[in-house]
């Protein structure tokens, strides 16, 4: 993939977050949940909206007529195969449907662009209710409405914001202990319903690190690459992911480890 590629890849991608934010505002009426109907997919506590199928199936057709060669794979239509060696875009059109769902102004877009390997390449996070809109393009940095953007420069977790997100409806294995051990240290947990959200505000540098239970890379991987283009380091271990600003990374780790099991290796932009 050329440069020339990727920023073009970048400008459609930013232009499709306008357009699903608009939608997503659009579909709710006067407030912040969708007019028309909710279905139920795997469990109650899975459920999909108008708006996701809509916004998904638009963001499918111009990404195929733009794009034509490279996969594409969507939280509600499943993967589409492009030609060998391609990257491929992930798509999440609200990433945190329950919160959507039930009027709760807290959930997103979230689109990106990877490698055939999955090593991310660009991502978007939009909020349409705050209006931002979270970009990177690998080794470009990170940026939040076009002004750059860095992790927090903290050397502690105490008296921080430390996101998570249930799995689903549930608590991921180790959940509970680290939640305690947070408590202990004075650190402040937030569950938002959002993990693209989770992930950005990391980058962002609202939050100073962040644990997701069972990472996906449709809704995970835009939002993982913004934040380590933001300075953050990441610490796979799937099916989880641990993520922390650098002057807390070691402290998180060591956290990790006494909670939810052995500690993953870091991995930081250079």
């Amino acid at each position: 993939m050329t440069g020339h590629d990727l920023e073009r890849a970048l400008q459609v991608a930013v232009e499709l977050a306008g357009w699903a934010c608009e939608t997503i505002r659009g579909a709710s009426g006067t407030g912040t949940g969708p007019t028309g109907p909710v279905r139920e997919k795997a469990s109650p506590a899975d459920i999909v909206t108008d708006t996701d199928e809509k916004v998904e199936t638009h963001v499918r057709t111009v990404l195929r007529r733009e794009f034509p060669d490279w996969g594409i794979e969507g939280e509600e239509y499943g993967a589409e195969e492009g030609t060998p060696g391609a990257p491929h875009w992930v798509i999440d059109p609200v990433d945190g449907t329950t919160n959507y769902a039930h009027g709760l102004g807290w959930c997103s877009f979230s689109l990106g662009l990877a490698e055939p390997d999955g090593s991310p390449l660009l991502g978007v996070v939009a909020d349409p209710w705050r209006g931002e809109v979270f970009t990177a393009a690998r080794g470009g940095g990170a940026h939040l409405n076009g002004t750059p953007i860095r992790a927090a420069g903290h050397r502690t977790l105490t008296g921080h914001v430390f996101m998570t997100e249930w799995a689903a409806h549930a608590h991921w294995l180790g959940m509970d202990a680290l939640l305690a051990k947070l408590a202990d240290r004075h650190s402040t947990a937030r569950v938002m319903g959002s993990t693209a959200l989770s992930l950005a505000q990391v980058a962002a540098g609202r939050a100073t690190a962040a644990a997701i239970g069972a990472f996906h890379p449709v809704d995970g991987l835009p939002a993982l690459l913004i934040a380590t283009e933001a300075g953050a380091v990441a610490m796979p271990r799937l099916p989880a992911l641990l993520l922390a600003a650098p002057g807390v990374a070691a402290e998180a780790q060591d956290l990790w480890r006494t909670t939810v099991g052995p500690g993953p290796e870091p991995q930081q932009k250079q």
